[in-house]
């Protein structure tokens, strides 16, 4: 059995940047272990708990980052990363691994960032290492994750059981007045 923390060398390499802070990078934003389960759902969903790879505390409250396996390709990185509410929101944040990782540099995140030199400090430390290991700028795409992905979530939800998550994102979709491909 490997020692990796998990089988997506992107957040290995994370998850070792990581260990050697000792402060936050990003307000809110915490690892938290790969693929033990989401507990969103209520009751539990195997069917949703399989295909939904938590590994992240996205804020302070205890809302979550996840990986949707929405299908069965090899680079898991590449899968869009859900945001699961501690206050029940559902959508998905980021089209992939890489694009969640420099959004969390944003200072607009919601998350108030604490006001001490030593997280300003990891926080350079972070956009140094993302640099390093993914460039020097952000991915780019023609439309928004929720665009791209959105109504196919949606459908998903209502296949596995799902509704009333399959209705948050449903509104979400029409607030932002995405169509349905």
């Amino acid at each position: 059995m490997s020692d990796a923390y998990s089988p997506i060398p992107e957040l290995n390499l994370l998850k070792a940047f990581d260990d050697t802070c000792t402060d936050f990078y990003s307000p809110g934003f915490e690892l938290r272990p790969y693929h033990h389960g989401v507990g969103w759902t209520d009751p539990d969903n195997p069917e949703f708990e399989d295909r939904v790879l938590a590994f992240a505390q996205a804020t302070t409250s205890g809302s979550r980052y996840a990986l949707w396996r929405c299908d069965d390709r090899a680079d898991l990185a590449t899968l869009p990363v859900l945001f699961l509410g501690d206050e029940g929101d559902l959508y998905i944040t980021a089209h992939d691994l890489r694009e969640l990782l420099w959004d969390l540099l944003d200072e607009d995140s919601g998350e108030p960032a604490p006001d001490r030199e030593e997280y300003r400090t990891t926080r350079r430390a972070y956009h140094t290492w993302l640099q390093q290991n993914f460039g020097s700028t952000p991915p780019t795409y023609d439309r928004s994750p929720m665009e791209e992905h959105g109504w196919r979530f949606a459908d998903w939800l209502l296949s596995v059981g799902e509704k009333d998550a399959a209705d948050l994102v449903i509104e979400s979709l029409e607030l932002l007045e995405v169509p349905r491909l």
